[in-house]
C-alpha cells in the first residue's frame, strides 16, 4: 500500500504546485511576510500547513452525516477540508425530495446539515455533475487533486416489476415509479414532467408493502386541505384537489409478517378521517397464531405490535368492506387503503372492459360496462418456509384488479460511476467498511462509499447517519496514518486552480450562500400561503433566484 501511495500522482502535482501556489502569493502580495491584523483563510491555511483535502460526491444525507463526523473527528494538525459535490443546486437529496410532506420531523436533519454547510471548513458546489456524457469533472479528475474521494451519491433509479405491459402500449402509459411519484409531489425537478393518472378512475394500486408504498398511498388518501399546510408542491396540490382517487391497494407476493412497512406510518393510516382498512383478517389471524408465527412473533414485538394494530382496525373484504371502484356506492365511506398479501403481478391490460360484478361485493349495485385505464393481473401465491424466510410460491390461479394506473414500489437501485468499482447484482460500490474494493478484493486508495451506494437502499435516517460516521471514521484514520498524506498543498487556491483546468466551471455551481438565498426565498414564498416553504421545482428557476 504504501509503494502505491508514494507513485500517487496527485501528491507529485501537489508537491510542485503547492510550492509555486506559496511563492505565487507571496509575489502578489509584494512582501515576503504580512504583518496586517487581518487574516484570510488562504493565508492560514498556507501557514497551518497540515490540511488534507476531501471530496465528497453527492449533498444528501450521507454526504452532510460524512462531513459532519469528519469535522468532529480531524482536528488541529489533521484538519480535513471538505468540498462537496452534487449535481442538483440544492443541497440534502431525499431529506428535501423523498420524505414526506407531511413528515416535517424527519426533515430536522437539516439544521445539523446547515451547520456543517456554514463550517469554514466545508465548501458546497451545487449544480455539478461527477461523471457521465458531457462531464468535465470526472471521478478520476477527482482523484487527482484530492487526498480523498467519498462517494455518497445514492440511490437514482427503482427496481422494476419485469413484466408484460409494465412500460406502457402505444400512448397509455404503463407502471410508474413510486420514487418518481414521490420526487414529483416532493418536487424534484426530474420528475416534474410526470402526469400521474388521478382522473379517469377512482383507484391507483401500488405494488409493494414498504414505507415508500405507505407514503404514496397516504398521499393519495389525505384530504388536499391537510396537505396544502406542508410543503408539497403547488402542481401537485392542485393536481390532488382534482383527484377522483377513493381507493388504493397495496399489494405483496408474501404474507402479512413480511411486510416491510413500519408500526408508524401505518398507525398514520388509521388516523385518516372516514378511511376504511380492508385486509384478509382471517390471513392475518391464522399467519399469527400458527406456531411457527407465534414464536416469531415472539422474538419481534415491533411487528407484534403492528400485526395488533392491524387487526384492530382492518375489515375484511367479505363484510363489505372492500373497494368497489368504479360505482358510485362504496359500502358508506368515502376512501379506502386495502393491504393485499399472497399477490404477485404478472400483466398490465389496458382498456378493459369493466363492471361492479367483477369486483367481488355482492352489495355493490350493478352499473353498466365500463371501460378501465388499467387492469393488473395478480398471480395467487402460497408462501413456503419459516416466516423469516418465507417464500411466494405461484398457485396458478389468477386476479384482475381495475385502476388507473399501478405504482411500483420494490426498491431502489444505485448506478455505478466510471473509474469506480461496481457490483452489478448487488447494486453497491464494493468495500470494506466504507473502503473501497476492487473486483479482486483490493483496496482502492483514497477511494470510499457511504450511504445506500454502500449499504444497499434499506433503513432510515439514523441508520444512514451511523453508517456514514463509520465511514467518516475510516476516512479520518486513513489520513492520519498516512504520512506521505501531509497536505503539502494546502491552499485551496491550489485545488481551486486544478480544477478549473479539468472542467469546473465556478460561474454556473452553486454555492452555499446561493443556497440560502434561494431557500429563503422559499421560505417567504410558502409563509404567504401557510406553508413552511414553496419550493422552485426547476432549475432555470433555481437559477434565476439564486442570480437575480
Amino acid at each position: 500500500m504504501a509503494s502505491v501511495a508514494l507513485l500517487c500522482p496527485r501528491r507529485i502535482w501537489c508537491a510542485r504546485e503547492a510550492a509555486r501556489s506559496v511563492v505565487g502569493l507571496r509575489g502578489r502580495r509584494g512582501h515576503a511576510t504580512d504583518t496586517s491584523t487581518h487574516t484570510s483563510p488562504l493565508s492560514e491555511e498556507s501557514r497551518e500547513g497540515g490540511s488534507k483535502h476531501v471530496a465528497i460526491v453527492g449533498g444528501g444525507a450521507a454526504g452532510f452525516y460524512t462531513a459532519a463526523r469528519l469535522l468532529a473527528k480531524t482536528q488541529g494538525s489533521n484538519k480535513v477540508l471538505v468540498d462537496i459535490f452534487e449535481q442538483l443546486p440544492t443541497p440534502h437529496g431525499l431529506v428535501r425530495y423523498g420524505v414526506a410532506p407531511d413528515h416535517p420531523e424527519v426533515k430536522n436533519c437539516m439544521s445539523k446539515f446547515r451547520d456543517v454547510a456554514e463550517d469554514r471548513r466545508v465548501r458546497y458546489f451545487g449544480n455539478v455533475k461527477i461523471g457521465g456524457s458531457g462531464c468535465g469533472l470526472t471521478l478520476q479528475a477527482l482523484q487527482s487533486v484530492y487526498d480523498g474521494v467519498v462517494l455518497a451519491y445514492g440511490a437514482s433509479r427503482d427496481k422494476k416489476l419485469g413484466i408484460p405491459g409494465e412500460d406502457g402500449s402505444g400512448d397509455r402509459t404503463g407502471v410508474l415509479s413510486a420514487r418518481r411519484f414521490v420526487a414529483w409531489y416532493n418536487g424534484l425537478p426530474a420528475a416534474q414532467d410526470l402526469r400521474p393518472d388521478l382522473e379517469s378512475f377512482d383507484k391507483i394500486v401500488i405494488i409493494g408493502h414498504g414505507n415508500v408504498a405507505l407514503d404514496c398511498a397516504r398521499m393519495l388518501l389525505t384530504d388536499p386541505d391537510v396537505l396544502a399546510t406542508t410543503d408539497i408542491t403547488a402542481q401537485a396540490l392542485r393536481a390532488l384537489r382534482r383527484s377522483r382517487i377513493r381507493h388504493v391497494e397495496m399489494v405483496g407476493r408474501r404474507g402479512p409478517l413480511q411486510v416491510s412497512f413500519t408500526t408508524k406510518e401505518l398507525r398514520e393510516m388509521t388516523k385518516i378521517p372516514g378511511l376504511r382498512i380492508v385486509s384478509d383478517v382471517a390471513l392475518i389471524s391464522d399467519q399469527c397464531a400458527s406456531e411457527a408465527g407465534a414464536e416469531y412473533l415472539a422474538r419481534s414485538r415491533p411487528l407484534k405490535r403492528m400485526m395488533d394494530l392491524l387487526l384492530k382496525h382492518a375489515v375484511p373484504p367479505s363484510a363489505g368492506g372492500g373497494s368497489c371502484p368504479g360505482t358510485a356506492a362504496d359500502g358508506g365511506a368515502g376512501k379506502s387503503f386495502e393491504l393485499s398479501f399472497l399477490r404477485s403481478p404478472v400483466q398490465v391490460l389496458f382498456d378493459q372492459k369493466w363492471d361492479s360484478s367483477d369486483c367481488g361485493n355482492d352489495s355493490a349495485p350493478a352499473i353498466a360496462t365500463t371501460t378501465v385505464p388499467q387492469v393488473l393481473r395478480l398471480q395467487k401465491n402460497t408462501l413456503e418456509g419459516p416466516p423469516d424466510a418465507a417464500r411466494a410460491q405461484p398457485t396458478g390461479e389468477f386476479v384482475d384488479v381495475p385502476c388507473a394506473m399501478v405504482l411500483r414500489s420494490i426498491g431502489y437501485a444505485s448506478t455505478p460511476i466510471e473509474g469506480a468499482p461496481f457490483d452489478s447484482r448487488r447494486r453497491i460500490v464494493p468495500n470494506i467498511g466504507g473502503r473501497a474494493i476492487d473486483a479482486n478484493g483490493e483496496l482502492v486508495p483514497g477511494l470510499y462509499v457511504a450511504g445506500w451506494l454502500k449499504r444497499g437502499p434499506i433503513g432510515v435516517i439514523a441508520t444512514t447517519m451511523q453508517d456514514a460516521y463509520r465511514t467518516a471514521d475510516a476516512v479520518a484514520v486513513d489520513m492520519a496514518n498516512d504520512a506521505e498524506k501531509g497536505a503539502r498543498c494546502v491552499p485551496r487556491a491550489v485545488i481551486d486552480a486544478r480544477l478549473a483546468e479539468l472542467g469546473l466551471d465556478k460561474a454556473t455551481a452553486v454555492t452555499n450562500a446561493d443556497w440560502k438565498k434561494l431557500e429563503a426565498y422559499e421560505i417567504e414564498n410558502g409563509s404567504r400561503l401557510g406553508k413552511p416553504r414553496e419550493k422552485v421545482p426547476s432549475v432555470q428557476d433555481m437559477l434565476h433566484v439564486i442570480r437575480s
